[in-house]
């Protein structure tokens, strides 16, 4: 597809209005028609617009054997795979779990289910088998237990994605709460996310018998990084009308200090309709960039997951597809560069006598206090 204003336009119109041109182009005319053709010395001088119209260009003008490659990074990704050597330790001496665990985050109807049935159809393209999709594909379901997936479908696969419920706007405080358990305590496949009130809300609740049993079953993962992901069409439909709430809710989420501990720069996904116009798609993303402090280009991605039919766009979309797909990766590459070296018999050697020292610093604290208030009675008698 070609620009908009490709012909029949008032060239200076164009180029002031530079922000809403179309840049999916075909292979054929790429090099000749996306280019944007900007003299600019200095690449720090550009504004946060043109820096977006940028990355859109850099995205439309990826090939097909570019997306292929990245998502063979992925299929023959190993936990740890990305890591760099820092401070003279090996690799064989650092914390590597088996598995890293993306951990998905955002408010009810954001589009969590959503982006994992688009993972499974980008990244799990294997033939004939269906892509798997996620349980909470009616409205009118909350999601009651996190679901682990394997977007790879591969035993081998050397990450998995969690969903989750959908964070409480109106009762945050309590829902990043529980994100800070997430992130400190771990997370299992069909774990209880069920809430206070519940019922009273009218929530549909289904526990099947022995849910909870079956879930301590299941493997614990920690929890390596965080999506934070928005609905980018309402978000923006509500900044329009002047309600500000959606984005404060999801700058709380993005700002959470447990989230910030685990990842210092985490990554937030906007999620929105093929239906959304370019306009509004490029407005909404600097609004809501700007007014969470994210990178425009480095620290969002914008990935439209269902059509105006509300289905699931088409995997030969290399837009959407590429978006997602280095979304994924660098999520990965973050996670890689956050690992701890192994403690050895040394240090919990260490630790424990620093236990017992500790313990013993209570015991003759407490010893003193007594005699001297002891001391001090006896004198005034």
């Amino acid at each position: 597809m070609r620009n908009k204003y490709s012909s029949g336009e008032d060239p200076e119109e164009s180029k002031n209005s530079i922000f809403q041109y179309w840049w999916r182009t075909s292979d054929d005319d790429a090099d000749e028609k996306s280019h944007l053709k900007l003299n600019i010395s200095d690449i720090s001088k550009l504004t946060p617009r043109l820096k977006v119209c940028r990355e859109l260009e850099r995205l439309a003008l990826i090939s097909q054997e570019g997306l292929d490659d990245l998502r063979h990074k992925l299929i023959s990704y190993r936990a740890g795979d990305f890591w760099l050597p820092v401070g003279g330790i090996k690799k064989e001496d650092m914390d590597i779990p088996p598995i890293i665990s993306i951990l998905l985050v955002g408010l009810p109807g954001s589009g969590k289910s959503s982006l994992v049935n688009l993972m499974y159809s980008v990244l799990g393209r294997s033939g004939l088998v269906p892509f798997a999709q996620t349980s909470s594909n009616c409205s009118s379901y909350t999601t009651m237990f996190m679901e682990e997936h394997n977007v790879l479908r591969s035993m081998r696969s050397g990450f998995c994605v969690y969903d989750t419920r959908g964070l409480d706007e109106n009762h945050l405080s309590y829902s990043l709460e529980e994100v800070s358990k997430w992130m400190t305590e771990g997370v299992r496949h069909n774990q209880l996310c069920y809430r206070p009130g519940d019922e009273r809300h009218g929530s549909t609740i289904n526990l099947p018998i022995g849910s909870l049993l079956s879930s301590a079953r299941f493997a614990k993962r920690k929890v390596n990084c965080v999506l934070v992901v928005a609905n980018l069409a309402e978000t923006y439909k509500a900044l329009k009308c002047g309600d500000l709430a959606p984005v404060q809710a999801i700058r709380e989420i993005f700002h959470c200090p447990a989230i910030r501990k685990s990842n210092e720069n985490p990554i937030l996904i906007l999620t929105h309709g093929d239906m959304l116009s370019m306009e509004d798609r490029m407005n909404g993303r600097l609004k809501v960039c700007e007014y969470l402090g994210v990178s425009e280009t480095m620290g969002a991605y914008d990935i439209a997951c269902l059509t105006e039919h509300g289905i699931l766009p088409e995997e030969s979309d290399p837009v959407t597809s590429y978006a997602l797909t280095e979304a994924v990766y660098r999520a990965l590459l973050q996670s890689d560069r956050t690992h701890l070296p192994k403690r050895k018999i040394k240090d919990w050697i260490v630790l424990v006598l620093s236990w017992i020292m500790a313990c013993f610093a209570a015991f003759f604290g407490m010893l003193a206090y007594f005699f001297s208030k002891w001391s001090h009675k006896n004198k005034m008698v």
